[in-house]
């Protein structure tokens, strides 16, 4: 989450007349993240999420993320409903950018999970999987092998000192990498970006999975594998064996892996690291300073390739 455009009280009443919960009483920037802008809106019926989207967020693409979120609500899955406008629509626009308003779910995000909260949240991902089987809408993956070569090849002008280290360390990793989405694993809807501050816990329990907008068509194992990429290591990038085997327990009590899945999972786990190294390096590089949003240091998941790596069948 973040903020990219600015929505002032009288921006929101206008929006916010075209839907049925009611006046606005306050609305507070989100500052976390880095995708789109998201504010918290407080009306005199309750508590939601304003989001305008920006980005690599793909208009064309939010029927599938809401219809996904939606499916997986209504089947009592843990996360948040997309609100519909008197016209039943899940989208408007706002400030020249495509606008929705999400319902709030209560709980926080875990700084430090313990070994218990990690399976819990793996088995949440399974559960997700799971019980978004027979959602039929498709979307192919945003941010797959072709958009990485795109982002590195845009970075490479503009890149020096550190970022042009880090650069040419992703540019040996895709020539290495290549495809890695070649194997025909189990897969449908999958979440692809659960990382801890998506996941929110209250009384010990996951209690939402919260922004699918990276959401896609895709192989559970790649989807594990961010995960664990996410859960699984230290703030400077080093691997944390307890969690890492916590969480892909607590993934496999509800959907265990196949052989072939085992076998890929170390791949797709490099895959992983060098989709975010990749997204976080240009996303610090075209850093706008007016936008208030934190850039996220991309050398962290680099370092996680290393682990990957090692852990590959020779």
């Amino acid at each position: 989450m973040a903020v990219f455009t600015p929505v002032s009280i009288a921006d929101a009443k206008a929006f916010l007349a075209g839907y049925d919960i009611g006046e606005v009483v306050e609305l507070t920037a989100i500052a976390e993240g880095v995708e789109n802008t998201n504010y918290r809106l407080d009306t005199t019926q309750g508590r939601f999420v304003l989001t305008l989207f920006e980005g690599r967020t793909d208009e064309a693409s939010l029927p599938f993320c809401l219809g996904l979120t939606a499916h997986l609500a209504a089947r009592g899955f843990p996360c948040p409903t997309p609100v519909e406008d008197r016209s039943g629509a899940w989208l408007g626009r706002l400030n020249g950018r495509a606008a929705a308003v999400i319902e709030w779910k209560t709980g926080a995000w875990l700084r430090t999970p313990s070994s218990a909260d990690q399976a819990a949240a793996g088995a949440v991902l399974a559960r997700l999987h799971l019980t978004a089987a027979d959602f039929d809408l498709k979307r192919a993956n945003p941010v797959g092998p072709a958009m990485w070569r795109r982002l590195a090849d845009r970075c490479a002008p503009a890149a020096s000192g550190e970022d042009r280290r880090l650069l040419d360390q992703v540019n040996a990793s895709l020539a290495r990498l290549g495809d890695p989405f070649t194997d025909d694993l189990p897969g449908g809807a999958i979440h692809a970006d659960y990382f801890p501050d998506n996941v929110l816990f209250e009384d010990d329990a996951v209690s939402a999975v919260i922004d699918f907008y990276f959401g896609c068509t895709g192989a559970f194992a790649y989807d594990l594998a961010i995960a664990l990429s996410a859960w699984g290591f230290d703030a400077e990038g080093r691997p944390m064996p307890d969690a890492l085997t916590a969480f892909q327990r607590g993934y496999e009590s509800v959907r265990p892996l196949s052989g072939a899945e085992r076998e890929a999972l170390p791949r797709l786990g490099e895959a992983a690291a060098l989709r975010f190294t990749v997204t976080r390096l240009h996303d610090r590089i075209f850093h706008d300073p007016a936008n208030l949003v934190t850039p996220k240091d991309p050398a962290v998941f680099l370092r996680r390739m290393d682990h990957w790596r090692a852990t590959e069948p020779a």
